[in-house]
């Protein structure tokens, strides 16, 4: 079986990244021009999931601890930019993600971050520990931030403009009888 240098295994990680980065800014581009649904904001997470097995293999696996850690630093820290750009509107009576201009800037923010912090990780495991902590990393910034869509999607809903009507109409203020 051929040996894969690992600076090649670097760079194509880098480069995968990359090309990883560029496809989501992409595809957010695109969906922001079609209604957000429970569906749509759900299945990424649940697609990305199936990336648990690649812990059947032993070399991948990394401490409890690290695991825990690189989902949690996803959850709190890589998740927060994310969050914080994504705003829905609702027209038409359908959900609609405000494209940000800031997304793309944080998108490649947090890749630069990545790879530097690869740089720094990589000295200390092995490269598929590596990008099992990444992916965990990744996993916990993607949930949270679909946690989040979804709970303001749910917020919009239950208020009722998606059928456009407010579901709690205000009272017009009527002045007491004497």
């Amino acid at each position: 079986m051929a040996h894969i240098s690992p600076s090649y295994l670097q760079i194509g990680s880098t480069v995968g990244a990359l090309v990883m980065a560029l496809m989501v800014i992409f595809v957010r581009l695109k969906a922001s021009n079609r209604p957000v649904t429970i569906k749509k904001i759900i299945i990424p997470p649940l697609g990305m999931s199936t990336g648990f097995l690649m812990f059947v293999a032993p070399q991948v696996r990394v401490p409890w601890l690290w695991a825990l850690l690189a989902f949690l630093i996803g959850w709190f820290i890589f998740s927060y930019p994310l969050i914080r750009s994504t705003k829905f509107e609702v027209s038409e009576g359908q959900v609609f993600a405000r494209r940000s201009k800031s997304f793309v800037v944080i998108l490649f923010a947090l890749l630069i971050v990545r790879t530097v912090l690869h740089q720094v990780i990589d000295e200390y495991v092995s490269i598929p520990q590596s990008g099992a902590l990444f992916f965990l990393l990744a996993f916990g910034m993607i949930l949270h931030w679909r946690v989040f869509m979804l709970k303001q999607y749910r917020v919009i809903e239950a208020s009722g403009e998606l059928n456009g009507t407010p579901l709690h109409p205000e009272v017009p203020h009527q002045p007491d009888a004497k």
